[in-house]
């Protein structure tokens, strides 16, 4: 919840700011009553032609409390674009202001908010420049003359070193999202632009925090800046209810489904963390029936703005995107924001959920929480001191009755609008010569108009072991152990009297029908998650991850169950698959040997396994065991180094 300082009773207006007639009713179209604290604040004192610092969170309107004051001081002389020579060829003068975004779709959000906002000057044009895109139409359009410039640090500094931007006549510059700006590296850059803009220009840096660089280049940059810092209790909207599924006995993509079909909703963004996820996800949404796009940055400039162009004018009900990919976005038909992969820090939550509930509008935020999760969502709520609350998942039954309902209503507008004296004799003629009822016929038809996808969802199968809630008193999940195992080396626990004993295994679950368990040679010890598994079969085998079982991770090897038929030919593909720097040497289970105790280790492909005698607790379950000897790297019985320093060739990245 936004806690914002209190506003007077009758709290400033526009109109109250000093900003010229043109301005005023330009905001008024755009719907503007009262100016936030950011613009109320940052207003006047760059109107008056300080230097400023800004520290606000994302969506308080920064664009509007620096882009209304640029607009408003304009030079109307520079409102008509006049060439001047340099060389041989007519140049237009340089910008009179330039905006430094992080990233492009924030790049062209601010250039179209510039637009709206001078709708009124006659002769203004802003220019977008930013890396992903031609050359050509930048060239072209910094000749024709351009009073501001919108541009990413990388494309500006390109356009510096080739001679095609010049900052020799800049009023203003800039900075937006400093502290973004800074995670993405771009610091250096930045402070480039600003020792080669000239010299007298006025600066406003705006950064929701302030690190210590920012503060840096503030204090080396900046003239005697004012500082506006717009205190918050949490970055959340008020206007955004959240909530979150803890996920359970359904995959992600069913229970997404569920909420799609009975969730009433104008347009949703799905956040997922990789790129490849984009692609995958909004594919699956698509063959279900659904409208909806990958928006990521692997894409073609023009695809991503035809992406978000689609969305604004209702082609598309649902984008799947990355964190970087929706910097910026703001599309006023997001209703909902789904986070269907958690996001590792509080900063890309708040972020995340900020593209909905914005001017005052209503948003929905749907978190999706694994069971080893949790402390992530505890955190979460810590940051933003704010509970988010726990979701129910529509039943089948109520998913049933609204595609009924969709079914039926769909029907109703058929017998509305439309000719259907054709199709009426049509059927009365099937029905006399077939003598088949046309009740009958008219579901036949339906069935046709239905195709391939089931009118009615089917109660979910029983859910595998692997997501099934934790039972009481269960071993593996807990910060107090580590997420993905027992107790270890040397660990005891407690029993219902109070006594020490040593950790005892249970055995593991045998495979589901027509699964088959499989050894790895890639474990804990090495930095893999149950992720990086399942990725690595998925992209390399071609096995969908619904057909991948429980995966279970020991200190250096793993099980994971795959389908009983798996061909010969994928299987020794896979023996040769790189995850976390090193080969999977994939290979059948094949359970303890002969005559082994039940907690005994399991067999193994490969050399003989070390001796039972000097084998240690807590470092295997009934049915497993550490994996053979080997020689060279992190062989010989060694422990391998540390996560993140992989010895041999690096795996595969996302």
């Amino acid at each position: 919840m936004t806690d914002l300082p209190p506003e007077p009773a009758a709290g400033p207006r526009f109109a109250d700011l000093g900003l010229p007639e043109a301005l005023l009713r330009a905001i008024t179209e755009v719907g503007y009553e009262t100016p936030s604290p950011i613009q109320a604040a940052t207003i006047p004192l760059l109107l008056a032609g300080r230097d400023v610092v800004g520290q606000a969170q994302t969506g308080t309107g920064k664009t509007a409390a620096f882009a209304l004051p640029i607009l408003a001081r304009l030079d109307p002389a520079r409102l008509v674009p006049s060439p001047v020579s340099r060389g041989a060829a007519p140049v237009a003068a340089g910008p009179a202001a330039l905006v430094l975004t992080p990233t492009r779709e924030l790049a062209i959000q601010v250039a179209e908010a510039f637009q709206k906002y001078a709708h009124h000057l006659p002769g203004f044009h802003v220019l977008p420049i930013y890396g992903g895109s031609s050359y050509g139409p930048q060239f072209a359009g910094l000749r024709r003359g351009a009073q501001v410039v919108v541009g990413t640090p990388g494309r500006v500094i390109d356009h510096l070193e080739r001679g095609s931007l010049d900052l020799g006549s800049l009023d203003c510059l800039v900075l937006d999202e400093g502290d973004e700006m800074l995670r993405m590296g771009f610091i250096d850059d930045v402070e480039q632009v600003l020792t080669r803009s000239r010299a007298g220009r006025q600066v406003a840096l705006f950064s929701a925090t302030m690190p210590a660089e920012i503060r840096r280049i503030a204090r080396t940059h900046l003239k005697d800046p004012a500082e506006v810092t717009i205190r918050t209790r949490t970055s959340t909207a008020p206007t955004i209810r959240q909530r979150y599924w803890l996920v359970g006995g359904l995959h992600k993509l069913d229970a997404l489904t569920r909420i799609l079909e009975a969730e009433a909703f104008d347009a949703m963004l799905i956040f997922v963390r990789t790129r490849l996820e984009t692609e995958e996800l909004a594919t699956k949404l698509e063959a279900r029936g659904f409208a909806a796009a990958a928006l990521n940055g692997d894409m073609a400039q023009a695809q991503r703005e035809r992406t978000v162009t689609r969305l604004k004018e209702g082609d598309l009900d649902i984008i799947v995107a990355t964190d970087v990919a929706a910097r910026g976005l703001d599309v006023e038909r997001i209703s909902h924001v789904l986070n269907y992969d958690i996001p590792y820090d509080t900063e890309a939550y708040v972020h995340r959920i900020g593209r909905t509930g914005r001017a005052g509008r209503q948003g929905e935020a749907i978190l999706f929480v694994t069971w080893r999760e949790q402390r992530l969502l505890r955190a979460i709520e810590g940051a933003t001191r704010q509970p988010i609350e726990p979701m129910t998942l529509p039943s089948v039954a109520a998913v049933n009755d609204r595609r009924l309902l969709r079914f039926k209503e769909k029907i109703t507008a058929a017998l509305s609008g439309t000719d259907l004296s054709v199709l009426r004799a049509v059927i009365a003629e099937y029905e006399q010569e077939h003598g088949i009822p046309a009740l009958d016929i008219a579901a036949a038809l339906a069935s046709i108009a239905q195709g391939d996808r089931p009118l009615l969802l089917a109660e979910p199968k029983a859910p595998p072991a692997a997501e099934r809630p934790p039972r009481a008193g269960r071993r593996d999940v807990g910060p107090e152990h580590g997420a993905d195992g027992p107790p270890g080396r040397g660990e005891r626990r407690r029993d219902d009297g109070g006594d020490e004993r040593p950790w005892t295994p249970r055995p593991a679950p045998p495979p589901a029908e027509g699964m088959a368990r499989y050894w790895i040679g890639v474990g804990r010890a090495h930095g893999v998650k149950p992720g990086n598994i399942v990725g690595a079969i998925a992209n390399e085998a071609g096995i969908s991850n619904r057909d991948i079982g429980r995966v279970e991770i020991r200190d250096e090897f793993s099980f994971v169950e795959l389908p009983a038929d798996l061909p010969a030919d994928r299987l020794q593909h896979l023996q040769g698959v790189w995850v976390s720097g090193r080969q999977l040497r994939i290979a059948p289970d094949r359970g303890p040997p002969a005559g082994a105790a039940e907690a005994g280790p399991a067999e193994r492909p490969g050399p003989p396994r070390q001796a039972p005698g000097r084998s240690r607790p807590g470092r295997f379950t009934p049915g497993t065991g550490r994996p053979p000897p080997r020689k060279g790297p992190g062989g010989g019985g060694r422990r391998p180094g540390p996560p993140g320093k992989p010895r041999g060739r690096p795996g595969p990245s996302d």
